[in-house]
Parts: structure tokens; sequence; C-alpha cells
């Protein structure tokens, strides 16, 4: 039945085996809309938003630079990010389906933490490089070279593999007692600590020391970066160049604002046991709705790759007609 009872000194305690996440089961007239909804939106992350956006930077020449480069693995990265939650989201809302077992929970916490910190350190990468592009446009050609984009790709991606998996082992070593309702959506650190045994502050230490490394740590390193882009862009004599770098910045400055904010908001912030509703709210925004939402802001704020969609839906066109 997913609990069973062991005796520790006077005490029955419960000890959890797998957990009830409730989700969107409180709304059961909703059940079939917001299937409808998951499934249009994780559809459109994977092949009209995201997806899109990596064909166009892999196949347009005149995208092939850092920063578009430096995109398509974003976007590559956002697809990953929202197939860790929302295929079992869908899967469950289908199949009216609330258990989830220990090990499984575990394994989408722990790729959901590694993915969740290389987008962090893929965000620092983006303003690094708009850093040295407008602070150090000379040197631009030679410190973002092919080879130094794909190291810091790479470490991006594999920095975070050791400490998040270190740090999913830290939270399932806890014991787990009483309740097995996993208030949200998904297995996520801050709803499972608060089913852990114990001292409740002890437990969330991991928590708050994880969010500073993966969340403020790469959010300070793209402060010092803009603060010396705006700086820069100020001291600029042309107001069409200030305008344009002012552009080329905006767009990443609206994606970091939109994901470290929720996210800072539901890992950093003191939890209560009545702030279930407001987390599954923040998890679904920056997990579903920013995915959703990144490619349209670069795409619509960006005329090269407005430029590069209109060429690519033309050569579809063309090609279709024939």
């Amino acid at each position: 039945m997913g609990e069973k009872k062991e005796k520790m000194g006077e005490e029955n305690l419960t000890m959890v085996e797998e957990f009830v996440i409730p989700g969107f089961y409180e709304l059961p007239n909703l059940q079939v809309f917001l299937f409808g909804i998951f499934t249009v939106i994780y559809l459109s992350i994977l092949m009209r938003r995201n997806g899109l956006i990596i064909v166009i930077t892999k196949s347009d020449p005149a995208l092939q630079t850092p920063m578009y480069f430096f995109l398509g693995n974003f976007s590559f990265l956002e697809i990953c990010y929202t197939s860790v939650t929302l295929p079992r989201m869908l899967a469950d809302l289908w199949l009216q389906r609330r258990n989830i077992s220990l090990s499984t929970c575990a394994i989408q916490l722990g790729f959901f933490l590694i993915l969740g910190g290389t987008e962090c350190f893929l965000l620092a990468v983006m303003a690094y490089d708009r850093y040295v592009a407008i602070c150090r446009p000379l040197y631009y050609p030679l410190i973002m070279n092919y080879k130094m984009c794909v190291l810091l790709v790479i470490g991006s991606w594999i920095s975070a593999i050791p400490l998040q998996a270190g740090f999913t082992y830290e939270i399932f070593s806890f014991p787990f007692c009483g309740s097995n309702k996993l208030n949200h959506v998904f297995c996520d650190a801050p709803p499972l600590v608060k089913l852990t045994c114990g001292d409740n502050l002890f437990n969330e230490f991991p928590v708050y020391a994880n969010a500073v490394l993966f969340g403020m740590f790469p959010l300070l390193l793209i402060l010092v970066s803009y603060i010396k882009i705006i700086t820069t862009i100020l001291k600029l004599p042309s107001a069409t160049g200030r305008s344009k770098a002012f552009s080329t910045c905006s767009s990443h400055l609206i994606v970091i604002g939109l994901f470290f904010g929720s996210a800072i908001i539901t890992y950093l912030l003191p939890k209560s046991k009545e702030s279930g509703e407001t987390d599954k709210v923040l998890s679904l925004f920056y997990t579903t709705v920013t995915p959703l939402f990144n490619p349209l802001i670069y795409s619509l704020r960006n005329k090269d790759v407005i430029v590069a969609m209109k060429k690519l839906l033309r050569k579809w066109l063309g090609s279709s007609s024939k």
C-alpha cells in the first residue's frame, strides 16, 4: 500500500515507500481540459518553439555565430528540461494515476535538478558572451572561438551532474515518515523536504545551499556581466549603436528574469505547510511557461532570427509546391 509500519522506541512511525502526488486532482472537472492544454504546450515547446530555433540556428549560415550556437544549445536544453516533468504529468492526467515510487521520484528529481543547474550555468555563459561582444569587441573572435564555445557548453552540461546527483542522494537519504502526500505536480526538492523526519530546518539547509550555488552564484555572474555591459553601452556616442546593443541584450535579460525570479522564490523563500498551491503555480511557471515563451521572446526581438525564419518558411513552401 505504499507505507509500512515500523516500531521506533515507543512510537509508531509510518515509513513512506511511495508518494501520492495530488497534482490537479482537486479539479476533477478540468482534467480533460488540462490534459489538452499541457499537450499543446509540450508539443509547442518540442516542435514549434524550441525545435524551430534549433533548426534555424543549425541551418542558416548567417546564424553560425557564438550567440546563436548558445541559443541553439539553450533551446535543446529547454526541451530536455521540460521532458523531465511534462510527459509524466500528462500520463498521470490521462491514466488518473497519482502514485510514484521513491526510486522513480528520485530519478525525476535528479534529472530535473541537473538540467535546471545546467540552465543556470548556460544563461551565465550567454551573459559572458554578450559581455565579450560588447565590452571587448576587438577580442571577441579570439576569445569566443569555436573551441571555447564548445568547452563552455560542455562545462555547463557536466558541472551540475556530480553536485546535483549528490544533492538528490542526500535528500533521499533522509527518512520520510508520516504523510506520503507530496503536495506538488512533480517530484521537487522543497515539497520533498517537508515530508522528511526530524528537524525540518536542518533538512532544508541542503535546499538553500543548492539554490545559492546553482541559482545565486550564476545570477551574480550574470549581474556583474550586465553591469559592465550597460556601463559600456551608455558610453557609446551613437544613439543607434546604444539602441542596437540594448536590443541584443534585452531578450536575454527577460529570459533571466522569468527563470531566476520564479525559481528563487520557490527555493530560497521560507516555506510553510500552506504554501503548496503557490509552489505548484511557480513550479509550472519555470518548468512550463518559461520554456514555452523563451523562443518567442528571442525570435520576436531578434531581426536575424526573424529573417532566418522567413527564409526557412519560403524554402519549405517552395519545396512543398514542387
